[in-house]
């Protein structure tokens, strides 16, 4: 189990570096307006990123 969650965290690493090595412009712009937001809103982002997260793991397994 330590190393599909490790593996799965390493993935994340991976997806997360994609954005801001392809589109750095674009990436500073995106967290300039997250650091705009107030708590509550990225809250939210946060709380549907996590069910769609496990909806989308539901599915496949």
């Amino acid at each position: 189990m330590w190393i599909e969650l490790a593996s799965a965290f390493c993935l994340v690493l991976v997806v997360e570096g994609i954005i801001p090595f392809l589109y750095p412009q674009r990436w500073r712009s995106l967290v300039a307006q997250l650091a705009g937001m107030d708590d509550r809103q990225i809250r939210i982002i946060g709380l549907i990123s996590m069910l769609l997260g496990v909806a989308v793991l539901m599915i496949i397994r």
